[in-house]
């Protein structure tokens, strides 16, 4: 993958000031350590970082090609799963290539089909494309959001870039943030609302739109999204459907020049891909699967076992290694480690994210990165299956708001009471709640039960999943790792999405259907294993840093975090029993503990970007 970012501006000469898409460029350098790139005109600068996947001696981007008499010019990050198909048919069509890689298919099929090209396109990508006859800038992100793209429309200029940090570094775009910003930091957060920047005059381009930048504006369009239809297949059609888009899906994804690994937590989604590895790499010979996994120092010791995480990993992922006979790499954190990356986390979101979560991530990707340069991963599953906790549990399915984020009392109580009551941040997510069901596309016929389902599917698609995505991409990338979601392939997606409830639970599981899909793929105790997710550290010594952290934050005059929060409540809850706190905040993973570090890395967001608050 790389890092994309650029600048269009219609009244200064932007070739007389190149320092700044320099400094644009180089925020984005983790996410491209192989090479970098800048083009310059007049009204359009570009800036790419590289990470060599596809062909690393020729496809240096920013890349040129004509277009008639003049030219057009791409930035792109991401990768093309059907660029096999897209060459062979631009080169019936006449089109001569110069590289193998990606990025020279994806300008071409531009030049032959102009803005219609994106409907072509499978795969994971943002991109840029500056057409010089037009003077008009072309902005596309995949349908599904894996790869990001955010934005700021000035007037009479025009930014982008793959992170916030791009934007951040343009010397006019200042790191301020209003209430409505505030409110998705604390109301919505870690989790955005589609297209929010949080940053005040910052959005992101949403899944499956493209937009259009030139001198009369700019203009935004939508050249995907989910629709809703019968579905017509019975249970073993729609296994077998199922099984043969995961089987191609993957198989394209293993594709690359590049160390490619899996991986493996030991549960269904990772087990499979890794089986599926498994098998290809045994027909194409090309030898052993390497396989990752992470755990903590002690989790053996301390582990708890709760709905969310039944059971603890490790005995599942030495069970299907040995199984499949992977080249298998365990990774161990220690608290001290996660707590010194909770900080290096932020900067690599931009935000306050995830706590421990990402943090372990962005330690595991750093490990990773020794040994690969691309991983596959198991995301994305249980949002499209329907397999967390949320989907079959009624006081989730009726609260009336986002099911991962129940607690909204918890939320309030934290903010200081000028602010809970200026962001009045109940109202802020119902509000964003009946706009995510409004958007439901509803089929004639369902029943009040079969509704609810489509609404819970669509809910955790376009809401839930892409935290996890923003996550998985940030964290990667900010260690040199590209990390590839088979699960997130629109066909499979848009296929999945109309599976009725019932196929979709068939016999009496969750993600039933894909189960049945996977039959023979895995041993049966690992087919039928309970869900866990990504695990997280249940050492008592993380808990007591994140209140040693939060408290020595409270004790602070200078912290920018204390005008925002009731400290006195804070305070109250970093010195209770740890007991006492194991409250709900986020999701499956964010409790109690990662309650404190999110307070801690809003701290650190507030001063390292200097945020003001307007």
């Amino acid at each position: 993958m790389c890092g994309i970012t650029g600048w269009v501006d219609w009244q200064r000469d932007l070739t007389g000031v190149p320092e700044v898409i320099v400094a644009m460029t180089e925020t984005l350098a983790p996410r491209g350590p192989d090479a970098d790139g800048i083009w310059l005109s007049p009204r359009c600068a570009f800036g790419h970082r590289r990470l060599s996947v596809m062909d690393p001696e020729n496809g240096a981007q920013p890349m040129i090609r004509a277009k008639g008499e003049r030219d057009v010019i791409v930035v792109y990050n991401g990768e093309l799963y059907n660029a096999p198909e897209l060459k062979k048919e631009l080169e019936a069509r006449g089109h001569r290539f110069r590289t193998t890689c990606d990025t020279e298919v994806l300008l071409l099929s531009f030049v032959e089909w102009g803005k219609a090209c994106v409907d072509r396109l499978n795969g994971i990508f943002a991109f840029a494309i500056w057409d010089e006859t037009e003077e008009e800038l072309f902005l596309v992100r995949d349908r599904l959001g894996v790869k990001p793209l955010f934005y700021a429309d000035r007037g009479d200029s025009f930014l982008f870039g793959s992170e916030p940090k791009a934007i951040l570094a343009h010397p006019d775009f200042p790191a301020e943030v209003d209430r409505e910003g505030l409110a998705e930091v604390f109301a919505i957060g870690p989790a955005r609302t589609p297209g929010h920047g949080v940053y005040r005059g910052m959005k992101e381009l949403k899944p499956g739109h493209c937009m259009t930048v030139n001198r009369n504006g700019v203009r935004l369009s939508a050249y995907w999204k989910l629709e809703s239809r019968p579905h017509e297949d019975d249970v073993e059609a729609t296994a077998a459907r199922i099984g043969e888009l995961l089987k191609d899906t993957l198989e394209r994804q293993l594709l690359s020049d590049v160390p490619v690994c899996t991986l493996l937590s030991g549960g269904l989604d990772s087990s499979a891909l890794t089986s599926l590895a498994v098998r290809y790499y045994a027909s194409t010979g090309q030898g052993i699967v390497p396989t990752f996994s992470v755990d903590y120092v002690d989790n053996d010791k301390h582990f708890q076992a709760s709905a969310f995480q039944p059971n603890p990993d490790a005995p599942w992922i030495k069970r299907i290694s040995g199984h499949l006979g992977t080249a298998h790499h365990n990774v161990e954190f220690d608290t001290p480690e996660l707590i010194e990356a909770l900080k290096a986390a932020v900067l690599a979101r931009d935000l306050p994210g995830m706590a421990d979560v990402d943090a372990s991530l962005l330690l595991f990707c750093h490990e990773i990165k020794k040994h690969a340069t691309v991983a596959v991963s198991g995301e994305a599953a249980d949002e499209i299956f329907g397999g967390y906790p949320w989907f079959h549990r009624e006081e989730a399915l009726n609260a009336g708001t986002f099911p991962w984020s129940l607690q909204m009392d918890t939320r309030v109580a934290v903010l200081s009471p000028e602010l809970a009551v200026d962001l009045n941040p109940r109202e802020y997510v119902l509000n964003r709640y009946r706009q995510a069901i409004d958007e439901v596309p509803r089929l004639f016929g369902e029943n009040e039960r079969q509704t609810r389902m489509r609404e819970m599917s669509y809910l955790n698609i376009t809401r839930f999943m892409p935290t996890l995505l923003d996550r998985k991409d940030r964290m990667s990338m900010a260690a040199g790792l590209e990390v590839r979601v088979p699960y997130c392939d629109h066909r499979l997606v848009d296929y999945v999405f109309n599976i009725p409830w019932e196929i979709k639970t068939a016999g009496d599981r969750e993600k039933g259907i894909l189960r049945k899909a996977l039959t023979g793929v895995l041993p049966d105790d690992v087919l039928y294993r309970k869900k866990s997710p990504y695990p997280k550290t249940h050492n008592p010594s993380y808990t007591a840093a994140v209140k040693a952290w939060v408290l020595e934050i409270l004790d602070d005059s200078t912290s920018p975090l204390l005008a925002l929060i009731d400290g006195k409540h804070v305070r109250s809850l970093a010195e209770a029993d740890h007991t006492a706190i194991n409250i709900p905040w986020f999701g499956q993973l964010m409790s109690g503990p990662q309650l404190f570090a999110y307070l801690g890395q809003l701290d650190t967001w507030l001063r390292t970007y200097k945020v003001r608050i307007v």
